[in-house]
């Protein structure tokens, strides 16, 4: 029996080698280009997985041989069950993130399928605030600053996609010795639709980083 394992960020790189393999079919005929491609797109999904049992590597391993857009969407709906979900949040627990904001505006938390979710972010038009809050290692961390809208698409540095982008900027709660009132803004372009950066997002690094820009 195999438990959920698959992190949202880690299926978007899954769902992304299979069209690979799909369209590798669908345009090459010399044999061993072929070849080269659907094993290397095998390798990169089992990279992703060192320590996970052998009969949750058997449920990866057929991306080697899909050929049809039809087999590729049935081999990833067949890993939905083996998504890590975000954790769960309550309104008080992100409140509670954001102690300081006494009128914080939430997003309607019901509608999220949490599956497909790498971080959580939202925006109050009103303030021209940004929103961000993440699951560090089984702890909550909350990030708030402010946005400006980009006049023109670039790539986003959370899921590197050309996308409509904001600026964000939010203080950090690092303090220099020397100059204990002295506020670092940290900033860049992240996408303004938190729904499309999750479904591009293939890797956390650049967003952990940013975070711990932030909050360390």
């Amino acid at each position: 029996m195999c438990e959920p394992f698959i992190r949202n960020h880690q299926y978007n790189v899954i769902r992304k080698q299979a069209e690979e393999v799909v369209r590798a079919y669908q345009a090459i005929s010399d044999p061993k280009v072929l070849e080269s491609v659907r094993y290397g797109a095998q390798e990169k999904v089992l990279e992703l997985f060192p320590n996970v049992t052998e009969d949750c590597s058997k449920l990866l391993t057929p991306i080697i041989d899909l050929q049809t857009v039809e087999a590729a969407r049935r081999y990833v709906a067949e890993l939905e069950p083996y998504l890590v979900e975000f954790p769960s949040i309550s309104v008080k627990q992100i409140q509670k993130l954001f102690p300081k904001n006494k009128k914080l505006k939430l997003p309607d938390l019901s509608q999220i399928d949490y599956r497909y979710v790498s971080y959580l972010s939202w925006s109050d038009l009103s303030t021209n605030k940004m929103y961000i809050v993440y699951d560090a290692g089984g702890q909550f961390v909350g990030i708030e600053g402010r946005y400006t809208i980009a006049n023109k698409k670039s790539y986003c540095f959370v899921c590197n996609k050309f996308e409509k982008l904001a600026l964000f900027s939010a203080v950090s709660k690092k303090r220099h010795a020397n100059l204990p009132d002295y506020y670092k803004s940290v900033g860049n372009y992240i996408c303004m639709n938190g729904h499309d950066c999750n479904r591009n997002i293939t890797d956390v690094t650049a967003l952990e980083k940013f975070i711990a820009s932030v909050v360390h």
